[in-house]
């Protein structure tokens, strides 16, 4: 079985969308738990949720990483960023029997893609994201690496990488925005 979130209703036919990696394509997993983190945008959602005006093409916020036992491990960069991210975000959760493989390999556990349309076998509706998550982690199924549990290397890591993320995003206001709401102590130091 193949997972693909989206919060877009209704889906019967998955259709490829133009990609990071410039090509029409499909993202999947095999494990359902590691579409959740995909049923809402940090940035987009923090916008939003401020006001913040914008039309152009959403910059990914990707905040998760795999243990060394291949499960899934979502990381918050910042405090309560999960909850932030998806507390009350609604979304479903697709399934696909099946998937004529893109042989693209995005290089994420269980990951898999296709570039053609994807016919729909399930959809299950997923009211929480949070909820979801938290169920998931309870479950054994991902683990959550909490901001106030980050080690002193990890924090420094964010530091620096932060810093650059906002330097090099001058052509994303949308990114920038975030950064700063979300990050102004690193960035205004």
């Amino acid at each position: 079985m193949f997972f693909h979130a989206s919060q877009v209703a209704n889906i019967m036919v998955l259709e490829p969308r133009i990609s990071n990696h410039g090509v029409p394509l499909l993202y999947f997993s095999r494990k359902r738990e590691n579409v959740l983190v995909y049923l809402s945008n940090a940035i987009e959602k923090y916008c939003k949720d401020t006001g913040f005006a914008y039309d152009g093409k959403w910059q990914k916020w990707g905040p998760y990483g795999f243990n060394k036992d291949g499960r899934q491990r979502i990381e918050e960069y910042y405090p309560d960023a999960l909850e932030k991210t998806y507390k009350g975000v609604s979304g479903y959760i697709y399934s696909a029997a099946e998937i004529c493989d893109s042989g693209f390999q995005p290089r994420i556990p269980d990951a898999a893609t296709s570039s053609l349309p994807v016919q729909v076998t399930n959809v299950e509706f997923v009211p929480d994201a949070y909820e979801a998550i938290l169920q998931a982690e309870g479950d054994g199924l991902i683990t959550i690496l909490r901001y106030e549990d980050m080690s002193e290397k990890m924090l420094e890591w964010n530091r620096r990488t932060i810093r650059e993320q906002y330097a090099s995003a001058s052509d994303h206001p949308e990114y920038r925005h975030f950064l700063l709401g979300n990050f102004s102590g690193l960035l205004c130091d």
